[in-house]
């Protein structure tokens, strides 16, 4: 049976977390308990459950902590964290030190029964294939053949007859499966590329990282290779065949046995930027690499709040075109940057999750179908492909339009209007929203003009003071926070405007409700 471990500081939460699990039927017992971080981090150490289920705030260490030491350690077990805390830093550093779920409380029980089902699922299927990988592992990798391929044998390491390598050039060729894990591929090698390898006279293989690596051995072997690329690429396999569920990445040929780590880095190369390939591409060769030099820009929080402005902003004024422009650009962006792709995906996850936030707060009384903060981080997470993000992004894009739309609305005008009663908290000008919806800002300022009958900017002070009048009756507060609320900074410049309007000051208004009252 399956251990699991719970620390969490509230004894109440351990117990509840024992019983609103039928932790038996899932074929889990309890292996051991704690309020506390430090002794969490020394009973999983020597206990070793198969999931542990951590709070972050425990007294003498933290819940991020203990993860952290824990990996360190060597421990790779699964891990469920139960914070309080919404706050994406922390899911970030429980992503990077990897932990399976990030739950927030108060716990939802069936969110918590659905992880836990995972991780059983993951422990069942490790179980089953174990036995079969060792035996795999045994057969497929030679540790002279392994140094050699990877970089860590010296001349002095090799014994060319020992290992076979007297061909006349080799190629490192990488592969693994299209879309999930390693572990479903069951094809041979060889029989893909319908070459004999009795003896291995045409190539080794071992597993690096889980991850298939072949070296080529000899001229006849390289252009069977070559030729099956070839067609490979000219004819993309039918959904669902054989040849349709591999990945392969090849690194550049070379003469002198010495120098096969160079084409072995080539391909590892290739596979770790296979995050930017084109929907469907199955192959990148060395010729493909990318000039590292050249990649020289950064993730940064400043790119990151500009392309949240851009989207939120098309959002509202439903720029379809816009929004894809601006979804390309951000695919661009990230293509060049030199972050690893774990970074790039926690990049994109704190985009999304600030364009919910601010599309929420604006659109506080609507319910706009976002999923939730756990199933973005997962599903972004798991994702293979940029391109797979960049059309979830454009996929929310409509939900979210279509969710804040209002169907009566059948003009440009009423658009901007609408978007005006949304955003008058901001320092809100026709110069910035007339790009938004294609127009130039003179052009705009007189359409305006002569369809509502008044100026752009008294439009928005007569918004602003119709909102600052309801909480002026709401009385809970001070005329200079309603003022900051409604989009006046100077506290001045708002009793100048309301007695404009309102023909009396924000407090003679107030005071009259009162006496009414």
């Amino acid at each position: 049976m399956k251990t699991f471990y719970i620390a969490d500081d509230e004894i109440a939460i351990r117990n509840g977390l024992k019983c609103i699990i039928d932790w038996e039927s899932l074929g889990f017992s309890l292996c051991g308990e704690t309020g506390n971080g430090e002794d969490a981090l020394h009973d999983i150490t020597r206990l070793v459950p198969d999931l542990v289920l951590m709070d972050i705030r425990m007294p003498r260490m933290s819940g991020l902590d203990a993860v952290r030491a824990l990996r360190t350690n060597g421990y790779r077990g699964h891990i469920i964290i139960l914070s309080g805390y919404s706050d994406f830093k922390y899911a970030q550093e429980a992503i990077r030190n990897g932990v399976d779920f990030y739950l927030t409380k108060p716990i939802d029980e069936d969110e918590l029964y659905d992880a836990i089902v995972h991780v059983q699922e993951i422990l069942d299927r490790d179980t089953d294939s174990s036995g079969d990988m060792e035996r795999y592992k045994e057969k497929a990798r030679n540790v002279i053949l392994h140094d050699l391929v990877t970089g860590h044998a010296s001349p002095s390491d090799i014994r060319e007859d020992d290992i076979m390598l007297d061909a006349d050039i080799y190629q490192i060729v990488i592969y693994e499966n299209f879309s999930v894990g390693i572990a479903d591929l069951t094809y041979n090698f060889a029989d893909l590329l319908k070459v004999t390898n009795q003896g291995s006279l045409f190539f080794e293989h071992f597993e690096e990282d889980r991850k298939d690596v072949i070296l080529l051995k000899g001229t006849p072997a390289l252009e069977r290779f070559q030729n099956f690329v070839d067609h490979y690429e000219s004819t993309p396999p039918q959904k669902g065949s054989p040849l349709d569920s591999l990945f392969i990445a090849y690194g550049r040929p070379v003469t002198d046995i010495m120098n096969i780590n160079e084409s072995y880095l080539d391909a590892a190369t290739l596979l770790s930027r296979r995050f930017f390939c084109m929907q469907g591409q199955h192959t990148l060769g060395y010729e493909e690499l990318p000039n590292v030099e050249a990649i020289h820009m950064e993730l940064s929080d400043e790119k990151m709040a500009e392309f949240c402005t851009l989207l939120t902003d098309f959002l509202q004024t439903y720029n379809r075109k816009k929004v894809a422009e601006t979804l390309l650009s951000l695919e661009e962006y990230l293509y060049q940057v030199r972050d690893d792709i774990a970074d790039v995906k926690l990049f994109l996850s704190d985009l999304y999750l600030q364009i919910k936030e601010k599309m929420n707060h604006i659109y506080n009384t609507m319910n706009i179908p976002f999923p939730t903060n756990t199933a973005i981080l997962d599903f972004i997470n798991k994702k293979y492909y940029l391109y797979e993000i960049i059309l979830f992004f454009s996929e929310q894009a409509e939900i979210i339009m279509n969710a804040i739309g209002n169907s009566s609305r059948d003009s440009v005008l009423d658009d901007i209007l609408y978007y005006i009663d949304h955003n008058y908290q901001t320092n809100i000008k026709l110069e910035s929203i007339a790009p938004l919806f294609g127009y130039n800002s003179a052009y705009l300022g007189k359409i305006f003009n002569k369809t509502v009958g008044e100026s752009f900017n008294s439009y928005v002070d007569h918004i602003r003071i119709e909102h600052s009048k309801d909480l002026l009756l709401q009385n809970k507060l001070k005329v200079y926070e309603i003022a900051e609320q409604v989009g006046y900074k100077n506290v001045d410049y708002f009793h100048k405007k309301f007695k404009k309007y309102v023909g009396e000051s924000p407090a003679e208004f107030r005071k009259q409700l009162d006496a009414k009252s």
